[in-house]
């Protein structure tokens, strides 16, 4: 099931305090983005969209902070999913659980005088699509998920009929369609007996009109547009995205990140490299935006990527360095190259040293996918036709 957080930004640009906190948020600059939103909540507090603003820039950034931001979390080789709930701090989940309920309210009230209040509907859909999300990555709370963002989708579908030239309301529908319609087999049976359906081709169909003639979401439409590239494996669609974003929001250092991937999943090992060489000449050179980036995170893309090309030699240097100040990593990252390198080091028959790092692996993420993985192979050596059948599956 892909990531649902991704697939569930609304922007409404008004203020200059809200196209300032936009632009932050675009470069994950989450703390100046939560400052700007507060601000902006502060002068206008009776406004239902400040609110919203206010509580995705807290939602994405503890999702920025566990490293679920980047698309290898949504395809189906590392599934979000299937990881350790987030675990916000009590005054992040204050913030959200109380800006959220605001927004709530807040749209509620004014639905009571005008039950065709686009803006209120817009608005409460919005915030129970965030609540959906939050229930999904924190709470684990699946079907409750899917009751809020199914909740959401009625009342973005009344702004859409009531305003019919409102493309970016489509934001929604396009996202529960592709979300629902994604699911597997099995899950999709079960949650259209409950009620909630789905179309796959249908959302990104609508996704795609958000995308070409939207306002405000158009830009979310997009980034939703090349998460769904790489996760179907199409990553000659999701680089001319990351080229747009990166010149639009240069600070973003995840979308070079996600340009290397790409090239990398196309076969282009060179320009999958030089992607990463950008970004470590950004942080060397102190470019704005790169001083929060670790060298550790570079190195770890650097060995991960080397991993996949069989330069496992290379990719072992480039690992140990990552793994050397760990702590300097998101935890998903710190365990996946643990991981990683304890797979190289099995690759190249280094036994004892293979076990050291899957103990590692284990000890910073226990209850994720790569500790599970780390716990096999402490029993047996990884080998290469496990690594191709991992390939296989990504």
């Amino acid at each position: 099931m892909i990531l649902l957080a991704t697939l569930l930004l609304f922007q409404t640009a008004s203020s200059p305090l809200v196209v300032t906190g936009y632009d932050h948020f675009y470069n994950v600059e989450y703390p100046q983005a939560i400052a700007a939103f507060q601000q902006a909540v502060d002068e206008n507090p009776t406004n239902p969209l400040l609110h919203n603003h206010l509580a995705q820039a807290v939602l994405f950034s503890m999702m920025f902070r566990a490293g679920a931001l980047e698309t290898e979390m949504v395809t189906g080789g590392n599934a979000f999913a299937r990881q350790p709930g987030m675990e916000p701090t009590p005054a992040e989940q204050k913030l959200f659980e109380d800006s959220i309920n605001e927004s709530i309210r807040l749209a509620k009230a004014a639905l009571q005088l005008n039950p065709d209040d686009t803006t209120a509907l817009y608005a409460q859909g919005a915030a129970l699509g965030f609540r959906g999300t939050y229930n999904y990555l924190v709470r684990k709370a699946w079907f409750d998920a899917l009751r809020d963002t199914t909740a959401a989708r009625k009342l973005h579908n009344r702004v859409a009929e009531l305003e019919p030239g409102n493309v970016d309301a489509f934001m929604m529908q396009g996202a529960h369609d592709y979300i629902v319609g994604s699911l597997p087999a099995a899950t999709r049976a079960l949650v259209t007996i409950l009620g909630f359906h789905g179309d796959r081709e249908g959302g990104i169909r609508t996704l795609q009109l958000v995308a070409e003639k939207g306002v405000d979401n158009k830009v979310d439409a997009e980034i939703l547009l090349g998460i769904i590239a790489r996760r179907e494996r199409r990553p000659q669609d999701a680089i001319p995205i990351c080229l747009s974003l990166h010149e639009r929001y240069p600070r973003n250092w995840l979308v070079l990140f996600e340009l290397s991937q790409m090239y990398a999943d196309l076969g282009d090992k060179d320009k999958a490299l030089q992607a990463l060489d950008r970004i470590e000449e950004l942080k060397l050179d102190d470019s704005p935006g790169f001083a929060t980036l670790s060298l550790e995170r570079i190195e770890y893309a650097r060995g991960n990527l080397l991993f996949w090309y069989d330069d496992l030699d290379t990719a072992i240097r480039h690992l140990r360095r990552a793994t050397a100040n760990s702590n300097l990593l998101d935890p998903n990252s710190a365990a996946s190259a643990w991981l990683r390198l304890g797979q190289s080091l099995d690759l190249n028959s280094r036994r004892a040293e293979a076990r050291t790092a899957y103990r590692a692996a284990i000890r910073d993420w226990p209850d994720s996918d790569e500790a599970k993985s780390a716990r096999r192979y402490m029993g047996h050596p990884f080998t290469q036709k496990e690594k191709s059948s991992i390939s296989s599956q990504e």
